[in-house]
């Protein structure tokens, strides 16, 4: 629990199903105890709603094997669900939670649930997958995953239902921050019933927008992949007179990838990003900012994250099957003003755009979210067999740990602007404030 004065913020409680009544069958590792908790003073960089340079400390459950369970693993099955987009590190996650739950604690079956949510409604008709060892083996030597996944609410008694007509008693989730929400409406669902199912959330977005965890499995691999085309566009930009190399990066409501990939390849001029309400026109805007680039070194590169200046943009707040408000589409605002305002002023000029957004999530984990998956999984089946419910696995600044659901859907993790962190970016770009005022905000309906 985390005060400030004496007003009561957070709980990092985990519900539990009930008495531990079975000896785990690890020899082999050093065991946590419950009442072990670490200490973790969290930043502006975690958690939105932090000014810079304020903490926020929180006693967080540490993740790892308990020397009793909840569960019987000879009479425990468990199903497995992947939902919103692609991210690489899925099958790596999925890869690992079977490989523990039946190595270390030989469970009695392991499903995976087929194409998100949907594939527990019997109206979709997706076949149910038997995952094992065998079949596992090599799935995370490939992007996406191979259960497919899907978008949009399914509604949670239904879902409940399919978990007792299968007789599921773990139910591992894998998804982001809308998912996160679903998961604790089953969960909500099972306790209300009374049922002894848990319920475990392994945090999914490439964009690293969930609240309270440092970085997001597949966030390493998509900067990784992001810097390749920065590269090219940067080749292009120099290779033609007054060349503008433009490259967008996801990031629907959170910059994270934009800014970090424009600090891994130092070639990046202006940074794009939605917590940051950048203007197009007049003395300080962009436009005004690209003509003094060019004019003094003949070429430009622009990272945009796809979420940047929709206050710019006519968006009607249509929302797709998840429910997140329809993007407009500001690479292309920014192209054709652009070429209209450089046009204009008699400035020859010569643009690529590049868009590797479906390339970047589509591909395998590198190297260190593999290793990252690997714990993710791991710590989820311990967690789980000792009768956890309601919480995600996590790592918070290099500490793996429980978190209950209520905290990681508190709120959407953003870019602060004003952090140590966007200093940087600034500083490795040279890009000035873009705008005659910092410290706007873009509209509120874009953070809904």
């Amino acid at each position: 629990m985390a005060r400030r004065g004496k007003k009561t913020l957070f709980s990092t409680t985990i519900p539990v199903l009930g008495e531990l009544a079975h000896v785990s069958p690890l020899s082999y590792c050093r065991f946590v105890s419950d009442e072990a908790r670490m200490r973790i003073e969290l930043t502006e960089e975690e958690v939105t709603g932090l000014k810079a340079g304020e903490l926020l400390a929180l006693d967080f459950e540490i993740a790892g094997p308990r020397q009793e369970l909840y569960f019987n693993p000879s009479k425990t099955k468990c199903a497995v669900v992947t939902c919103g987009g692609l991210c690489p590190g899925i099958n790596d996650v999925i890869r690992s939670i079977v490989m523990e739950a039946y190595h270390t604690y030989d469970v009695a079956a392991c499903l995976g649930i087929r194409f998100g949510l949907q594939g527990f409604m019997a109206s979709y008709g997706h076949d149910v997958a038997e995952l094992d060892p065998d079949n596992v083996a090599n799935i995370h030597e490939f992007g996406g995953t191979i259960l497919g996944s899907s978008r949009g609410p399914q509604p949670a008694e239904d879902i409940v239902d399919a978990l007792e007509r299968m007789n599921v008693g773990i139910l591992f989730v894998i998804g982001g921050d809308g998912t996160m929400k679903a998961a604790r409406a089953i969960q909500a669902e099972v306790h209300k019933r009374d049922l002894r199912i848990s319920v475990i959330g392994i945090p999914k977005t490439i964009d690293n927008d969930i609240n309270f965890i440092s970085r997001s499995f597949g966030f390493d691999t998509a900067v990784e992949q992001a810097t390749k085309a920065i590269r090219s566009a940067h080749i292009e930009a120099e290779g033609a007179f007054n060349g503008i190399g433009m490259v967008k990066l996801m990031g629907r409501h959170s910059g994270f990838i934009a800014a970090q990939s424009a600090l891994a390849l130092k070639e990046v001029n202006f940074v794009l990003i939605p917590e940051y309400p950048f203007e197009l026109t007049g003395e300080n805007g962009l436009l005004a900012a690209l003509e003094d680039r060019l004019r003094k070194r003949r070429h430009a590169v622009i990272v945009v994250a796809e979420g940047a200046g929709q206050h710019l943009l006519d968006v009607r707040k249509e929302r797709d099957a998840s429910g997140n408000i329809r993007l407009g589409d500001i690479s292309s605002l920014l192209r054709q003003e652009i070429a209209d305002y450089l046009s204009a002023r008699g400035i020859s000029h010569t643009l690529k755009f590049i868009d590797p957004s479906y390339i970047i999530r589509s591909v395998p984990a590198n190297s260190n979210d593999r290793v990252y998956c690997g714990f993710l999984g791991q710590n989820a089946v311990h967690a789980a067999m000792a009768g956890k419910t309601g919480m995600v696995v996590a790592r918070v600044q290099d500490r793996y740990v429980h978190l209950p659901f209520d905290l990681v859907t508190s709120a959407r993790k953003k870019l602060n602007i004003h952090s140590d962190f966007w200093r940087a970016v600034l500083e490795s770009t040279g890009q000035q404030h873009l705008g005659p005022d910092p410290d706007a905000c873009v509209p509120d309906f874009l953070h809904e």
